[in-house]
């Protein structure tokens, strides 16, 4: 079984130090580095390249929002779990936007949280229903067909125009036709977006 590396990113020495405790009494997964603050965490994630980084929102010297946004554009495939106190639909929002994969609140199960990075690893998004609720007000009426629910299940998991050309045996053009057509039903500005609607609304279901 894959070990996965993971970088904490918590302020409070006390939390950390419990993060570290149950993360590494599971043995698919080793923690190789910890960061008091946003900036630390960057030069960390530099040096180490963990797996999947666990980060807090409220961090000093800089957000959780503005370091998740810096180590996607460093990084683009930086794989992020959110772990914090902030509950509101807006800091969900921001947190998914920025390049989070997976939005937990600190009263999560150690369970849940080894779930999200096992899933986080994997390639996919790990939104628990909590999360998916603050985002309700944010998700349009849609009518898709089924060809683009397909597509929408394929963009959801993470997958390229030439990805999902292959997965559904069509045209890379025709991809293109239908993510395009996909957005503008859901209202979405872009896949992100879109995954986040779908899950709300129950059109896709991620594992």
């Amino acid at each position: 079984m894959k070990e996965i590396r993971v970088l904490l990113v918590e302020d409070h020495y006390l939390a950390r130090m419990a993060l570290h405790s149950v993360l590494s009494g599971h043995s698919q997964i080793r923690v190789v580095g910890e960061a008091s603050d946003g900036e630390e965490g960057i030069v960390m994630y530099r040096s180490l390249q963990p797996d999947v980084a666990v980060v807090d929102l409220r961090l000093p010297r800089m957000s959780g929002f503005e370091l998740i946004t810096q180590l996607r554009q460093e990084f683009p495939k930086a794989r992020i779990v959110v772990l914090s106190n902030y509950q509101g639909s807006e800091d969900i929002y921001r947190a998914v936007r920025s390049g989070a994969m997976a939005y937990l609140t600190k009263d999560a199960s150690g369970e849940e949280l080894v779930n999200a990075i096992q899933s986080v690893d994997r390639g996919l998004r790990y939104l628990p229903r909590i999360a998916l609720d603050r985002l309700a007000e944010r998700i349009p009426s849609v009518d898709l067909t089924p060809r683009e629910s397909e597509v929408l299940a394929c963009i959801a998991q993470g997958r390229s125009n030439r990805e999902i050309a292959d997965e559904l045996h069509i045209a890379e053009k025709t991809v293109r036709i239908h993510v395009s057509s996909v957005l503008d039903k859901m209202g979405a500005r872009d896949r992100t977006q879109a995954t986040i609607f779908a899950l709300q609304r129950g059109l896709i279901h991620l594992d």
